[in-house]
């Protein structure tokens, strides 16, 4: 029945809502988990386990129809206490039950939809927000006094050594036993200073990184290896001290010795530094050109939107007006300030100025290019980023007339070749507009696109020399010629020959030679020369195009039948393609026919006639350069790693320290790429590390380092090299007698 379809719709609307309470509960505390330990894992467990609390909480499948009934009788009178009748089959009720069912269903169908089901919904949303809020000052308070956001500082890496070389069992190893990493970012930034036990170090670009170590035992030396870059420690009491200023990324280890020689080494770590981005600067709601009569009101108010990572320090308009054209053109800039004060150190700001042009000194036919420029804080030099340029016009109220002269240039394409861009704005216009318009408006406006589609058609026609009177080519029959033939033999004259264009006959467009009568004695001989001569009074031939261009705007025309065909049958999504195809070649052939006005070409050195054609050549000499070029052959080092891990995998030869020397000058060649893609050459690096600690020195472990080092390097370029000669007796025969004969 109607009704119980209701009362069921009510039913798991009340569901619905319960299982939407739980779902914002879970989102609310897996966010907080979160944003608390910076670890996924943990937030979508978070979001898991409070999901199946709320659930289980809320117990959504639990409300069934009759808990729908109870609610209905309650806070609907119209249900009069009989909403529960909606659920009974009619053969079971009696007629009087009947009457009742059909009473209430009749009354409660109006009224039902609008009732809300119990929830709260409002509570569970308030939760969530607060609970993401909770997170994120959870979050910054760990990450501002030191601690970290996933977990204690012991569970972060920290650094270890191995030995290099097979050590005694009496041989006591110094133990670091602990590590602290100060970054002290740049003063602009105004970030704390950050103390880690991570060796991964990420941080801003210009920032002072200290690295202090304290070993347990007897240490004489301590050194950093950086890309290849040796940096000793300084010792200070107990502790090594180092400290560098970030300036680029890369990955390092650290080595130390002990009291009796022998070397250690540690894991390969990175250094990663972080740029500190220019500023954003955008402009709104002001159009990239803008154009002003004599006589309106010359102002400009610009909108600014400028933000920064760390703070932006300082902005402002650079303004050029351009006076006069051509050679006498003449620029002047000036440095507009804003009126508002611009705090420093602030991360967003908006900025409006007005601009005045009539202040700017702007006459008719000058143009003002302008755009902002805003600076940052970073020192020692800032960072610098600007808007896109915007331009202002005084339209000029002095219409020149040119002519042309000589062998001077013009630009021989029409105002109309930027129409049909119209066209595609108005076409896209209609089709977003079609939902809200009548369906005869609609026609109506995509019959007239069609006929606006025609005329552009028809100018391109007029361009190209179609539909042109014009005398017809050299030894070809006229028109006119022949329809007065024909009309002589018929004996009557057609009256409308006057007015209109015979574009009926069999032969329209003279695709065949017509010949006279064989007894016509004034047929004119045919021009031995036709076939040789460009005739301009040819309308195919008198176009301003060459062949290629004449053949892309046939192609044109051809694509625009097409848009207008669908614009006629009202299809105007249809017609779009059409329409940008035909824009496309339009827009080429106005790039490749365009013609400049000045012409510079080769100008060549003036010729002393004396010496003109006299055959001299003494004085002439030609140019010969030869230079020699020594060939370097890209990853040389890696090359021959791999060259030598094969050597030891077979145990031709053992471990030394020319193959320690040669592998850190592999992985420095990797390094420069691994910076860019650390996921593809992080695990070779780490695999060439690990082959200075003795304890890796295995074939496994030597033939799994080949293997990504194979896997990495790139292939080997083409080496220029001097072709070889195949020279056979005869041929050196050959060449002798050449000689003799010189």
């Amino acid at each position: 029945m109607m009704g119980a379809a209701s009362i069921e719709r009510f039913q798991k609307r009340w569901q619905q809502s319960k299982y939407m309470e739980a779902l914002l509960y879970a989102i609310g505390f897996g966010g907080f988990v979160y944003l608390l330990t910076h670890n996924l894992f943990y937030g979508i467990i978070g979001f898991m386990v409070s999901a199946g609390i709320a659930l289980f909480v809320l117990k959504p499948w639990s409300i069934s129809s009759k808990n729908a009934v109870d609610y209905i009788d309650a806070h609907l009178p119209q249900a009069g206490f009989s909403s529960g009748l909606l659920l009974s089959p009619s053969n079971e009720l009696s007629d009087l039950s009947k009457l009742q069912q059909f009473r209430v269903a009749s009354q409660l169908e109006p009224v039902l939809s609008r009732l809300k089901p119990p929830h709260n919904i409002f509570k569970a949303t308030l939760v969530m927000f607060g609970l993401i809020l909770l997170g994120l000052a959870g979050g910054f308070i760990l990450t501002r006094y030191g601690g970290s956001p996933g977990g204690n500082s012991s569970t972060k890496k920290q650094i270890t050594f191995a030995p290099k070389d097979s050590l005694s069992s009496a041989t006591k190893i110094p133990e670091l036993i602990k590590t602290t990493i100060t970054v002290q970012y740049p003063n602009y930034t105004r970030k704390s200073i950050l103390n880690t036990t991570d060796p991964n170090i990420k941080a801003v670009q210009g920032s002072n990184l200290i690295w202090n170590l304290e070993f347990d035992g007897n240490v004489q030396a301590v050194r950093m290896d950086l890309m290849g870059e040796r940096i000793d420690f300084t010792k200070r009491d107990a502790s090594y001290q180092l400290t560098k200023n970030l300036e680029a990324s890369g990955f390092y280890s650290f080595t130390f010795k002990d009291a009796n020689g022998n070397d250690y080494v540690s894991d390969l770590y990175s250094l990663e530094m972080v740029k500190d981005e220019p500023p954003l600067v955008q402009i709104e709601g002001l159009d990239s050109y803008s154009y002003f009569e004599f006589d309106d009101d010359e102002r400009l108010m610009l909108n600014a939107n400028i933000s920064d990572d760390f703070g932006i320090d300082d902005a402002y308009i650079i303004a050029t007006v351009s006076k006069g054209s051509g050679e006498s053109v003449k620029f002047r800039e000036e440095t507009i300030r804003f009126t508002k004060t611009i705090p420093k150190g602030n991360k967003q700001m908006e900025l409006q100025q007005p601009l005045d042009l009539d202040a700017l000194k702007m006459d008719p036919g000058d143009e003002l290019y302008f755009y902002v420029e805003a600076l940052d804080q970073k020192t020692p030099s800032p960072n610098v980023a600007r808007s896109e340029t915007y331009f202002a016009v005084i339209r000029d109220t002095v219409t020149d007339m040119f002519a042309v002269e000589g062998n001077l240039g013009v630009d021989l394409m029409p105002d109309y070749f930027r129409s049909q861009r119209q066209l595609i704005i108005d076409t896209e216009k209609l089709i977003a507009e079609k939902p809200n318009i009548s369906e005869k408006d609609f026609k109506f406006r995509s019959n007239e696109l069609g006929f606006d589609q025609k005329q552009l058609r028809l100018k391109y026609g007029q361009f190209m020399g179609d539909e042109t009177e014009m005398q017809a080519a050299a030894g070809a029959v006229s028109h006119e010629q022949g329809e007065a033939d024909h009309g002589s033999e018929e004996g009557e004259a057609d009256l409308l020959d006057e007015y209109s264009h015979k574009h009926d006959s069999d032969n329209e467009h003279n695709l065949v030679e017509e010949h006279g009568h064989e007894n016509e004695e004034t047929e004119e001989e045919e021009d031995p020369l036709h076939d040789y001569l460009h005739n301009h009074s040819d309308p195919e031939e008198s176009t301003l195009f060459e062949k290629s261009l004449k053949a892309k705007l046939r192609d044109a025309l051809n694509i625009m039948w097409d848009a207008e065909l669908h614009l006629r049958l009202y299809e105007p999504e249809k017609s779009l393609p059409f329409q940008y195809d035909a824009l496309a070649i339009i827009q080429e052939i106005k790039n490749s026919a365009r013609i400049y006005v000045h012409r510079i070409g080769f100008d060549p050195p003036p010729i002393k006639e004396e010496n003109r054609l006299s055959g001299d050549v003494e004085n002439i000499t030609n140019y010969d350069k030869r230079q020699e070029f020594e060939y370097q052959k890209s990853f040389a080092s890696t090359r021959q790693a791999i060259s030598r891990l094969e050597t030891l995998s077979q145990g031709k030869k053992t471990f030394d320290a020319n193959d320690s020397a040669l592998f850190v000058d592999a992985g420095n060649e990797l390094a420069q790429k691994a910076i860019s893609q650390p996921l593809k050459y992080i695990k070779v690096l780490q695999g060439l590390r690990d082959l200075e600690k003795a304890a890796n020195r295995s074939k496994e472990n030597y033939m799994e380092v080949q293997k990504g080092l194979l896997s990495v390097l790139p292939p080997m370029e083409d080496i220029p090299m001097k072709k070889t000669r195949y020279d056979s007796e005869i041929n050196l025969l050959y060449l002798k007698e050449l000689g003799v004969y010189e």
